[in-house]
């Protein structure tokens, strides 16, 4: 069973949290499966920073098929967030009010605003109930953010490699890689390929809090003691940026790690602690051991604030990247997490 393309148009204004409005938008997304009988079978995704909504693709081993969330039993859905560059409107789309694209113009978005719009393609489509809510990353912290506006909407709540607010350290790498997109002598351009080699190297920026020293030593370390160029790490990060470069664009890129960095869970609330305590949902929260973008006092932060929450820590020789390498760590730690929950009697369908 493949995934089902879809478009949804809104055609109202849609205001921003920061001041700014989008005259309209649209939301690329996919599904897979069928909604059963009682609705109780819906597994929503949030997707990472330069993801899509093809989670079957970059998820594979949780969603498909054979894997704990699949069609023959769930209907999956995932959105392409807005800022991105999918489907969804973003920075390339065409603005309709001065029908030219928006490029450096596009409206500064937050996680909030992102969580908006997933409630309006929600309730366009009649969900009520979602079983479990799940997001890794940039998708943990909308799936958080989702939590705590409507407690009531998710039964469960899977979150991995996330954080309550973006830290000091997460907004430094966001604002290095900008930096190297701003010294493209093309950022600005009103062209697609504006920013390009800036970037290729902000890619390459971001691979070493992605992974970590440990990643490199024992995937990208010499075998010669003689070599003294071309070194294999050296040319992992050309691929790695050459690699985004291919299905992404800087102004995307630069809009969504500003929304990133917006992430604040106690922004005009009492606090970010009494934030979390209005979860209601019976919550997962999945750190990884060698994560240095979000380390595991993040996630363990987020759980000890959490009513009803279980914490699982994977090991991981990937960083942050963990959470999307070890899927069968992470599928056996959710399936663990089910368990125990049918042991409390909590009912679910999964």
């Amino acid at each position: 069973m493949r995934m089902q393309e879809h478009l949804f148009k809104y055609n109202k204004k849609y205001k921003l949290e920061l001041g700014e409005q989008l005259n309209g938008f649209e939301l690329s997304y996919r599904t897979l499966g069928s909604i059963n009988e009682n609705a109780s079978n819906i597994i929503w995704v949030c997707h990472a920073l330069t993801g899509n909504a093809d989670v079957a693709d970059w998820w594979s081993g949780l969603f498909g098929k054979k894997a704990i969330f699949n069609p023959n039993e769930h209907f999956i859905i995932c959105v392409n967030v807005i800022g991105s560059c999918y489907g969804s409107t973003g920075p390339l789309s065409i603005n309709p009010d001065t029908k030219q694209p928006y490029y450096s113009s596009f409206p500064a978005i937050t996680i909030r605003d992102i969580v908006g719009t997933l409630e309006i393609l929600r309730k366009e489509l009649k969900i009520e109930h979602i079983n479990t809510l799940i997001g890794g990353s940039l998708g943990g912290q909308q799936a958080l953010e989702w939590a705590i506006q409507k407690p009531n909407l998710m039964e469960n709540l899977i979150i991995c490699a996330t954080n309550a607010i973006h830290s000091p350290w997460g907004v430094a790498f966001n604002e290095t890689q900008r930096m190297a997109i701003e010294a493209d002598p093309t950022w600005g351009d009103e062209n697609p390929k504006a920013g390009d080699r800036g970037l290729k190297a902000a890619r390459a920026i971001a691979m070493l809090s992605y992974r970590n020293y440990s990643t490199y030593e024992a995937t990208q370390s010499e075998d010669d003691n003689n070599t003294t160029d071309n070194f294999k790490a050296s040319t992992y990060q050309q691929y790695q940026g050459q690699k985004l470069l291919n299905r992404f664009n800087a102004y995307s890129y630069w809009t969504l790690s500003k929304t990133m960095d917006s992430h604040n869970l106690g922004r005009g609330r009492t606090s970010i602690e009494n934030s979390l305590q209005r979860i209601e949902a019976y919550t997962q929260v999945i750190g990884v051991s060698s994560d240095v973008l979000f380390p595991v006092s993040e996630q363990r932060y987020i759980t000890s604030h959490i009513k009803n929450v279980t914490y699982e820590e994977i090991s991981s020789l990937y960083g942050h990247d963990g959470f999307l390498v070890e899927t069968h760590k992470i599928a056996a730690a959710i399936r663990a997490f089910f368990k125990q929950k049918k042991k409390k009697k909590i009912s679910t369908s999964i």
